[in-house]
């Protein structure tokens, strides 16, 4: 059975979060909070809380064992886009686009 734990509506480009993701899916819960400590990036501490968030899951309303838990799935879909604009020369106004994003993770108990 997996756990759920999601952030919705991060103010974060998906590229940039996904690059975080990449590198604990599969892996063990508490190895991955070790790995993203050392992580030097903006999303790092964001995936962190989540990745605690789907282990507090897991623990207090399934009561699984955290030692065994480790990262089913984990993936970053797009949220909605916040339009801006930039003024340029001549009158013209250039579009800026402000990202967000939804991050999921899942976590299981592994068979021993």
């Amino acid at each position: 059975m997996a756990i759920r734990a999601r952030a919705r509506l991060v103010r974060m480009s998906p590229y940039k979060i996904r690059r975080v993701v990449n590198l604990i899916r599969g892996r063990k819960v508490n190895e991955a909070l070790q790995l993203l400590d050392f992580i030097n990036s903006r999303a790092a501490p964001i995936v962190k809380k989540v990745v605690r968030q789907a282990q507090a899951n897991a623990r207090e309303n399934y009561e699984m064992d955290e030692e065994n838990l480790y990262i089913s799935a984990a993936y970053v879909d797009e949220g909605f886009t916040i339009p801006r604009i930039r003024p340029r020369a001549q009158g013209r106004a250039y579009r800026i686009r402000k990202r967000t994003s939804h991050i999921t993770i899942e976590v299981e108990e592994q068979e021993e």
